[in-house]
């Protein structure tokens, strides 16, 4: 993995400081963006910081009065009680304003964050369904969890403690230029020195190396993931080293990526830690006090409110090198949490009903094209109409475009050119729950939720009584399975039950039936069904097709053969079809197909009767 750890100019050849404005002023926007709805509280939250700051220098103010009085000639014991008073009073003030601005900045955070998780599942419900095949689980994850939860330093602390970490020495050095400002010039070197590696601490190549960072965090956590759901596959055939290869090579990674973000802030940072402990400010103002009181510069009482107050500006700013890293995590979760309510989302349709019941499952597809990327054409000019009552079959080489046609239909992506209609209404007019009543999909890829069986039967028809559930059931040919289980519908996935991929997909079968959308999609469907179920399945759904719209991709030719039209696609053009009888001697794709199928076939057939004998 190479990674970048310095800006360089961008494709356009801009220089790299322009590239690094623009990425701060993006950054910078984003923050703005994402926390513009707590903004005015956290600004008054901060009115109570700064006050609550004052409240750290006045006491030390009023305790050097108190010294001055007790050191003077004629010592008055009753000011004297009376500051030390106040000062306590102001102590405990100051105690209480901090706490409750705190207790309200984590307040808000709470809420904040609640209404942004809320926002962003809304967010993703609107997405292009899309989205989520390009992404894994643990990139989603990041997002709703990780990301968000990285505002709390932003919303809770950021600007308070930068509030808090700048009056109180403004206060304080304000206070000692009173005092004498000869001295107090020389307490601002330290203060120069820790600000000088805090920018270096902070640089744009610290930034890099953060992203960097972030993005090996995430590789984890996918390789977990993969490593986690693959181990008892990779175990079977003995690859268990590679699935441990693969997951050590990211957590390197990691690491290596982690010391370079952290390797260079370790001088930076110990210079700072140095310069402004209360030992080493100690020590300049002694040694400077010491030489302006031999000069005659100052009184040796006026070294005093140097030593108590000056030693307490270097603990007011040290929040500021500790907290920047989380400063960083927070503007990049920012950034990118911005970036995803900037994703565009499926145009909202007019919504209307079609009123026509038996247009509404003629499918059209005019001059469709789409590509992932411009200029990168998946299907160029496919042209084909689905007519009700019938199952279409959508077959071709690996990597013609089928599973991106089928994932059209239920806009998954839209398309980059033509259209796509249901009875006579393009499918970007329709309003998103019209068209998922409309067209109902079954993929390859399961997706089950945490529930009990007949939750997931109900999601598209919550309504549904026992026998409609019964009745979806036994024609996907799960109904036996879920009798057998201790609760039967009300078992619980994972908990009393544990599915096969055929019996999870069987089940998902059953969910589209039961929805009854006049439109269906089956991409792969049967993919991880047994023979026997597959076949059970097929004729199941040539049973219900009757005023359905049915578009049907699979692999194996041989359970395709009694449909009513084959399409065969190749290079994402549509370049046949008919029936399995007309295609299979036309000596085109589809033959060639065929004769690949049937090969494979009579390998299997072989092997299974020499195994037999």
């Amino acid at each position: 993995m190479t990674v970048q750890t310095a800006p360089t100019a961008d494709p356009g050849n801009r220089p790299p400081k322009a590239v690094l404005k623009e990425r701060k002023q993006r950054e910078a926007r984003a923050r703005r963006e994402i926390l513009a709805p707590v903004h005015t509280t956290l600004t008054l939250a901060s009115l109570v910081v700064a006050i609550a700051a004052l409240g750290t220098v006045v006491p030390f103010i009023l305790i050097v009065e108190a010294c001055r009085e007790l050191l003077a000639a004629q010592t008055d014991t009753d000011r004297v009680w009376r500051l030390v008073w106040i000062a306590v009073a102001v102590l405990v003030a100051r105690g209480l304003l901090q706490a409750a601005a705190l207790t309200w900045s984590h307040l808000v955070d709470a809420n904040f964050q609640l209404t942004v998780r809320r926002a962003l599942a809304a967010k993703l419900s609107r997405v292009p369904l899309g989205w989520f095949s390009d992404r894994s689980s643990g990139e989603v994850k990041k997002y709703l969890q990780d990301d968000v939860e990285a505002l709390h330093y932003l919303i809770a602390h950021a600007r308070l403690e930068f509030v808090g970490a700048v009056v109180a020495p403004l206060v304080a050095l304000g206070y000692l230029f009173t005092v004498d400002w000869r001295l107090t010039l020389v307490l601002l070197i330290p203060l120069v020195i820790y600000f000088i590696g805090l920018s270096r601490m902070m640089d744009q190549s610290g930034r890099d190396r953060l992203a960097v960072y972030t993005r090996t965090s995430r590789a984890v956590q996918e390789a977990t993931i993969e490593f986690v759901d693959g181990i008892q596959v990779v175990r079977t055939f003995g690859q268990a080293g590679r699935a441990h290869s693969a997951y050590r090579d990211a957590i390197e990674q990691q690491v290596a990526a982690l010391d370079r973000l952290k390797t260079p802030q370790i001088r930076p940072q110990s210079v700072t830690d140095v310069v402004i402990a209360p030992v080493f400010v100690m020590v300049v103002i002694v040694v400077a006090g010491l030489a302006g009181v031999g000069l005659e510069w100052l009184a040796p009482l006026d070294v005093l409110p140097f030593l108590l107050v000056g030693l307490g500006l270097g603990s007011s700013l040290m929040g500021l090198g500790y907290g920047g890293q989380a400063l960083r995590e927070g503007g990049a979760a920012a950034v990118r949490l911005h970036e995803l309510q900037q994703t565009p989302e499926l145009a909202a349709g007019s919504g209307d009903e079609v009123p026509d019941v038996i247009d509404r499952g003629l499918v059209r597809f005019e001059d469709v094209t789409f590509g992932y990327r411009e200029g990168h054409p998946v299907l160029r000019g496919v042209e084909l109409e689905l007519v009700p009552g019938t199952i279409t079959a959508l077959v071709g080489p690996s990597g013609s475009g089928k599973s991106t046609l089928a994932k059209l239909l239920p806009r998954f992506y839209d398309v980059t050119g033509g259209r796509i209609t249901i009875g006579g209404k393009d499918i970007r007019d329709y309003g998103t729950e019209e068209l998922y009543r409309t067209v109902g999909f079954v993929l390859q890829d399961v997706r089950l939720i945490r529930g009990s069986i007949r939750d997931n039967l109900t999601l598209a028809k919550p309504d549904a009584d026992r026998a409609a559930l019964e009745s979806a059931a036994r024609a996907a040919r799960i109904h036996d399975r879920i009798t057998a289980l201790p609760r039967g519908y009300d078992s619980e996935i994972g908990v009393d039950a544990t599915l096969s991929g055929g019996e999870a997909q069987r089940l998902s079968i059953a969910r589209a039936l039961l929805a009854d959308t006049p439109v269906l999609v089956l991409d792969e469907a049967t993919a991880f069904a047994d023979p026997e179920s597959e076949a059970a399945v097929q004729d199941a759904l040539a049973v219900l097709v009757a005023g359905r719209t049915v578009l049907v991709i699979a692999h194996r030719l041989h359970t395709l053969t009694g449909v009513d039209r084959i399409l065969v696609l190749e290079n994402g053009t549509l370049v046949e079809q008919g029936t399995h009888d007309t295609l299979r001697t036309a000596g085109g794709t589809y033959q060639r197909l065929w004769e690949i199928n049937e090969a494979a076939l009579g390998a299997v057939a072989l092997a299974e009767s020499e195994e037999a004998r």
